[in-house]
């Protein structure tokens, strides 16, 4: 996890497409406590809905498709069609999948709660089968801690 003064900027899984952090952070776990305890009750399942400050960087349109996600309530999935339409483009579905695949901030801006229209688990930077466990999760059919 990376964070600045403006908030949590980044989650990169270990074996995701981002796995190297930017050689300028410098590494000091206490801006992150809040994010690493509130990550712990999520896997914990005692957490639907995170309170944190965040600060993903990216253009107009991603940040748009991001705080659209984070409206997907805890446990339910929509396809990108449906996310396009909720951003206000429901021609974009290819555009908003991008944006969703830049997602910065991940679990705690759900992307994960985007499948394919036809109910199928789609890509996920952690993962399919990390994408699977948290909506496993979040139906309360796994617990991961």
């Amino acid at each position: 996890m990376a964070a600045s003064e403006a908030g949590l900027q980044h989650i990169i899984f270990a074996n995701g497409k981002r796995a190297e952090p930017d050689p300028a952070w410098q590494e000091d776990g206490k801006p992150l406590q809040e994010a690493i305890r509130q990550l712990h009750a999520y896997f914990a399942g005692e957490l639907e809905s995170f309170d944190l400050q965040l600060a993903p960087e990216g253009t107009v349109f991603q940040r748009n498709v991001w705080n659209k996600l984070r409206d997907i309530p805890f446990g339910e999935t929509i396809s990108y069609g449906e996310l396009a339409k909720r951003v206000g483009n429901p021609k974009a579905s290819r555009a908003v999948g991008l944006a969703n695949g830049q997602n910065p901030i991940p679990i705690i801006i759900p992307c994960h709660r985007v499948i394919g229209s036809n109910g199928k688990l789609t890509g996920y930077g952690g993962g399919l089968p990390i994408k699977e466990k948290l909506l496993a999760l979040e139906r309360k059919q796994l617990r991961l801690l």
